[in-house]
């Protein structure tokens, strides 16, 4: 697509009811990382979070885990992630964040990382492990390139901790629903309601706004709806790497198309006859690192 839409742009044309999918890019190959990225957002999703494997995840489940390890043993190079940024966002207008570690990005060099991805169409980037006091080179390299930055706020983030979030963010503020790993879960931790309107009150009190975007457990089109109670956005990891793993990019679109469902007014039975597509919007119409298949 010619036209890059950010993040925050995107979350607003949901009508503030946003769903954020999680996939490894590479997994299974970098052709299907390809193929289902464009697949979730084409079943709904109002953006792509695209994780870079990563040899030693403080924040990702056994799910996440296994797929990313089988993709790094498969030789996985960085250039790769670049390549499936430009390849996305030539095909869909939904915003592509990347979901990495902090050292990838420095081994790789702050600015020119920066450089490569917005030349490939990316909207930023989700930094798990990187605090706001500690990323002055990113943040510098980001407002050259125009990326947004995701910093995480945790249930036990103190009120400092979340002004500084809220200050640094640029496109939402990633809302830790639980301490722990990333992995799919029954219920999501009734903390996430209260961290939300943590986030909020900070911003309020600050003079500033903050979007809020609830990671890890969420995996069903319920528990969607019940995050946009809330909140600005649900961020689904896990449920759908399952998916892709164990069914391909058709069982990843249908799962995504479910999960879609839930930003919808309307119940699940009556959505799922609505097409839900990523066109709605290009017409405009985690000092703890919390660890993230709690699914995101």
């Amino acid at each position: 697509m010619s036209t890059r839409i950010t993040t925050e742009d995107a979350i607003r044309a949901s009508g503030n009811r946003a769903l954020i999918g999680y996939l490894p890019v590479g997994f299974p190959d970098l052709e299907t990382s390809i193929e289902a990225a464009v697949a979730i957002a084409e079943a709904g999703c109002t953006a792509i979070e695209l994780g870079v494997p990563y040899s030693d995840p403080g924040m990702d489940g056994p799910v996440i885990q296994a797929a990313t390890q089988s993709t790094l043993e498969r030789g996985f190079r960085l250039d790769e992630l670049f390549d499936a940024v430009a390849a996305i966002t030539a095909r869909t207008s939904a915003p592509v964040l990347v979901m990495t570690y902090w050292n990838p990005v420095l081994r790789h060099g702050v600015d020119r990382f920066a450089e490569r991805l917005a030349a490939a169409g990316g909207a930023g980037l989700i930094t798990p492990d990187l605090t706001p006091e500690n990323a002055a080179d990113w943040l510098a390299a980001a407002e050259r390139h125009d990326l947004d930055r995701v910093f995480l706020a945790a249930p036990s983030s103190s009120d400092a901790r979340i002004d500084r979030a809220i200050e640094a963010s640029r496109g939402f503020v990633y809302t830790v629903s639980t301490m722990g790993t990333t992995g799919a879960r029954t219920d999501v931790d009734d903390a996430a309601r209260a961290l939300a309107d943590r986030i909020a009150a900070r911003a309020a009190a600050t003079g500033r706004e903050a979007l809020r975007c609830v990671g890890l457990g969420v995996s069903t089109g319920a528990q969607v709806r019940d995050v946009l109670d809330y909140a600005d956005g649900a961020i689904v990891g896990s449920a759908l790497v399952r998916a892709l793993g164990a069914g391909g990019v058709p069982a990843v679109r249908e799962l995504a198309a479910s999960l879609a469902a839930g930003t919808l007014d309307r119940g699940p039975a009556d959505a799922a006859t609505t097409p839900v597509s990523s066109s709605t919007v290009s017409s405009g119409t985690v000092s703890s690192s919390p660890q993230k298949d709690a699914s995101a």
